[in-house]
């Protein structure tokens, strides 16, 4: 790897820049504080001088990493860095696999919707639920429909109650500009 003059940044024989990858822990000479508190196996837990800790972790055959910089003093775990870096890979895979992604599903209502038309939504609504997305219901306002808000809030109610036995009611209905919206979280199964 070389370094042209005037440069800064490091270019691969090509003369291309290459990547710069930033360690998300300090790790031996890198740690800058003076003191520092090591823990890890074998090790009396006690506050060391930073060039003592590299030291009792070189002569295991380690690396000295900072795992808690804003504690007073920092904390730092004499390990194997690159087993300890792919432990925490795989730790945020599993996070990540495991984190739901929530589905919001929309019906939408007139507020004249009839008992057929609301039944039909309710059917979809129901299925939404129990295959575990959101529901997000509102009723829409078209031109001077704006004066019936109380029979949208009532066509709302009336579709919560329905949905009672599938999920509850995360957000009660709410009036914003035409629409007015309510929210239903799917239950949680026993």
């Amino acid at each position: 790897m070389a370094v042209f003059p005037g440069s800064k940044r490091p270019f691969n024989r090509r003369g291309f820049r290459q990547r710069v990858v930033e360690e998300p822990y300090r790790v031996n000479e890198r740690i800058i504080a003076p003191q520092v508190r090591v823990v890890g196996e074998n090790i009396k837990v006690d506050v060391y001088s930073t060039s003592m800790a590299i030291k009792m972790a070189k002569e295991q055959g380690l690396d000295l990493v900072e795992i808690s910089p804003n504690a007073v003093p920092p904390v730092c775990k004499i390990i194997d860095y690159s087993k300890f870096k792919y432990e925490q890979k795989k730790k945020q895979k599993e996070i990540k696999q495991n984190a739901q992604k929530t589905v919001i599903k929309e019906i939408r209502f007139g507020p004249n919707t009839d008992d057929h038309d609301f039944n039909f939504k309710l059917k979809h609504a129901i299925g939404f639920l129990q295959e575990g997305s959101k529901v997000k219901a509102y009723v829409h306002f078209v031109g001077r429909s704006i004066v019936y808000k109380e029979r949208g809030e009532i066509l709302l109610l009336k579709f919560a109650q329905s949905l009672e036995d599938y999920g509850k009611v995360e957000l009660m209905p709410k009036l914003e500009g035409k629409r007015m919206y309510m929210m239903i979280a799917p239950k949680a199964k026993k």
